[in-house]
């Protein structure tokens, strides 16, 4: 009896020396369950013929159950593969292009020995991620239509101007390259942050052992982010079905759907605009269990050849 009691006591003992951290978890964690959990109930009409002012559950047969007619209808649709194909692409050119940049940008900027420059380039990269994607989207728009700057110095050096808003071929390029400008500095604060544990002994052996900056930054600095690349490599792969669908909707028009229209456009077209709510809850259901599968397959695989994974 007396042994049994011995964890018991261990386990208040260790509650008691955590309790402030935990007190500080709290608010969160209380958050996240109201505003992440709670709502996770509404899925129920994913399989109802559901309007507003409907109970999502009842006993007297006012739902209307239709199993999954809304999952099929959506399969069948004729905009599906057209749907599918632009979100993992946009998604994808923005994994391709965009997730080594601000790897990039870290490992420069460490190298950086100013401190007062090195201060300014940090702050300068920063600010992108805090203007409103409408304002970027008023932005882009006002470069790239038929009189914008960009069909300005094309005029200037002799070529033809083109309405770039108006081109489906264009749409991709713009959409990568304005959310790579626009995240790279925010996203590079994690892998500074790796750096800066990093034991400056480190540093001091290697080049008493000869090596310059450049082999310094490959041999020692990006294996020290390595932990860090992997774990954000994994989260960038579980969100290939999530395209930035907010900024997408402040600058495409239904000229460019060809390659602009996605998941995300199209939940808000027929799901909020045209009030069906138990098609879109659907979609969105269907996009949460491949973004959960390709990352439980990114984790294992991670996990399986190099170490790194998230459980």
């Amino acid at each position: 009896m007396k042994a049994a009691s011995q964890p018991s006591k261990r386990r208040s003992y260790r509650l008691r020396g955590h309790l402030q951290p935990y007190l500080i978890m709290l608010p969160v964690l209380v958050h996240i369950f109201i505003f992440s959990y709670i709502p996770l109930y509404g899925i129920v009409i994913a399989f109802q013929d559901y309007y507003p002012g409907k109970p999502f559950l009842s006993f007297d047969g006012g739902v209307e159950w239709v199993g999954f007619k809304h999952f099929i209808d959506f399969f069948n649709g004729p905009y599906f593969g057209r749907l599918m194909k632009n979100t993992f692409l946009l998604s994808f050119y923005f994994l391709v292009f965009g997730f080594w940049v601000p790897i990039l940008f870290a490992l420069l900027l460490n190298e950086l020995r100013s401190g007062i420059f090195k201060k300014y380039v940090q702050t300068a990269s920063y600010l992108p991620h805090f203007i409103s994607n409408v304002v970027v989207a008023g932005m882009v728009l006002s470069f790239i239509n038929a009189d914008g700057i960009v069909n300005a110095l094309v005029t200037l050096f002799g070529g033809t101007p083109v309405a770039l808003n108006t081109e489906p071929g264009y749409f991709p390029a713009i959409y990568t390259i304005t959310l790579i400008w626009k995240s790279f500095g925010w996203s590079s604060i994690l892998y500074l942050a790796s750096m800066s544990s990093i034991d400056p002994h480190m540093y001091e052996a290697a080049k008493i052992d000869g090596a310059n900056r450049f082999k310094q930054m490959m041999k020692i600095t990006l294996p020290s982010i390595r932990p860090t690349i992997f774990i954000l490599l994994i989260f960038a792969i579980g969100n290939l079905l999530s395209a930035n669908s907010e900024f997408i909707l402040l600058i495409y028009n239904p000229m460019v759907y060809e390659t602009a229209d996605v998941i995300g456009t199209y939940l808000y077209r027929e799901g909020l605009l045209g009030g069906n709510f138990s098609s879109g809850t659907a979609v969105g259901l269907f996009v949460s269990l491949i973004n959960f599968t390709l990352l439980y397959a990114a984790n294992t695989l991670s996990r399986k050849y190099s170490d790194y994974a998230l459980w």
